[in-house]
């Protein structure tokens, strides 16, 4: 059985005395590949510092995060910008909205989120998502700017099936994490219903651990227990769930790299 954990930010100092302890946790678990979004100017070398260190093991994205979006977001895009055409990278991420803190950058917000999708369309790589409380505002956005090239990941997915349907007819997957394991986050009404052909897997690190590490932090080697949880809603075995997750994974981070 192999798992690809779709998105985590393992280059963080919550990782830096333990590193490699996460990774060989990781490979018992099954969880053979690691792909890490960017924050924003800060994370860039820690990140891929990592990724030049474990080659095989994980591999860096590169974008802005809109809780990094201020008034100088033009000057963190031009940085974005310039990596891009430095080196090949497998996504744009993350990007996207949030309004659960601070609601003041919303344009400025739309505006890094239409330029990042431009970016994902010029380099023809995958965009991956963030919209805490915002997912259909992401949505009209992301449709207003919908290519056949565009598209990616609706990272953290805890909507409902309608905003499910309208993700996929966009072109991007769902990204499943800890909130799946959840018992009040509403996924045992939405998981049934989804194929699993449209889902990919992910864990967050260090952050939304699944049950029963809630509260404490997150790694990629947890993400067994997300492709448990998803096998269980959907009835069918977990061998089946990293099967498909995983072949979606690759396909959609088209890359040299051998996982």
């Amino acid at each position: 059985m192999q798992l690809i954990d779709t998105h985590a930010h393992i280059y963080l100092e919550e990782f830096n005395a333990d590193i490699e302890e996460i990774f060989a946790f990781a490979e018992e678990k099954n969880v053979t590949h690691t792909y890490m979004p960017n924050i924003d100017h800060t994370t860039i070398d820690s990140m891929l510092a990592l990724e030049e260190r474990y080659p095989e093991r994980c591999t860096a994205m590169m974008g802005l995060h809109p809780c990094s979006v201020k008034k100088d977001f033009e000057k963190q895009l031009y940085e974005v910008e310039a990596w891009l055409g430095r080196r090949e990278f497998v996504a744009i991420g993350e990007v996207g909205t949030d309004l659960h803190w601070d609601k003041s950058f919303w344009e400025q917000q739309r505006e890094a989120l239409k330029i990042q999708a431009g970016l994902a369309k010029k380099y023809d790589i995958p965009l991956i998502i963030h919209c805490r409380e915002s997912i259909d505002e992401t949505i009209a956005i992301l449709t207003e700017e919908k290519e056949d090239t565009l598209r990616g990941i609706f990272h953290c997915f805890s909507g409902d099936e309608r905003q499910a349907r309208q993700i996929i007819a966009l072109g991007f997957k769902l990204g499943l994490g800890g909130v799946t394991t959840f018992k009040n986050g509403g996924m045992d009404k939405i998981v049934p219903s989804l194929d699993l052909k449209d889902v990919v897997l992910e864990t967050d690190s260090p952050y939304l651990s699944p049950v029963p590490h809630r509260g404490k932090r997150n790694q990629p080697g947890y993400l067994h227990l997300v492709a448990e949880r998803v096998g269980d809603l959907k009835g069918v075995d977990v061998e089946a769930v990293a099967s498909t997750t995983t072949a979606n994974a690759e396909q959609l981070f088209k890359t040299n790299k051998k996982l």
